[in-house]
């Protein structure tokens, strides 16, 4: 089978997401709930995604290369409107960890991301949201020195150094908090069972 024609495809996918992303933030609408166009696209490309790996299954670095691979990720990542994608790429993406073809730190931001939308604790400190007082910070997690512990066993900072980086990158973007905190977290909440995160 020729990966590359998925290859290609792939990385166009995470080019669009991207470049949406990065509108946004120029016109200061980024982070002010879930924009309407980039959840179309997000589900768009998760569909998509979703009919590669049903035809190569999950896009490792040995089928598609380094940059098409981490693309897969990353769409996966940003296809929050499709839990059921989200958690099969997880079983797959855990499977290729486990072969040594793939990066266990992409395993580590996604496992994050589904604890998080299914309001559990995050086991590696990924994720970050804004907190009542206009500060972003990590979500929920289980146990700083567990976090750092598992941070380490795959090549990532202490959640202390990321928490910095974090909160320096958002200001950078002029990324700024909620307007209305509680407003934001009852559309949240509302958006989740809609999508089939919570009940």
């Amino acid at each position: 089978m020729d990966y590359k024609i998925f290859a290609q495809k792939i990385i166009l996918l995470k080019d669009v997401d991207l470049e949406f992303r990065n509108q946004l933030i120029q016109k200061g609408q980024f982070g002010e709930g879930y924009n309407e166009e980039m959840e179309k696209l997000h589900n768009k490309n998760a569909e998509i995604l979703n009919d590669i790996v049903d035809s190569i299954g999950y896009p490792t670095i040995d089928k598609v290369g380094k940059e098409a691979s981490e693309a897969a990720w990353l769409i996966i990542q940003h296809s929050i409107g499709k839990p059921v994608f989200m958690k099969k790429c997880a079983e797959l993406l855990k499977k290729a960890v486990d072969e040594n073809k793939a990066d266990p730190k992409n395993l580590a931001y996604l496992t994050d991301r589904i604890a998080v939308f299914e309001g559990k604790p995050q086991l590696y400190g990924t994720q970050f949201d804004w907190n009542e007082n206009g500060e972003l910070v990590p979500n929920s997690f289980d146990d700083l020195i567990k976090v750092n512990q598992r941070r380490k066993l795959i090549g990532l900072n202490t959640l202390e150094d990321q928490i910095v980086l974090i909160q320096h990158r958002v200001k950078n973007e002029n990324q700024t908090p909620p307007k209305d905190f509680n407003q934001r977290k009852n559309d949240s909440d509302e958006w989740k069972k809609k999508v089939g995160w919570i009940k």
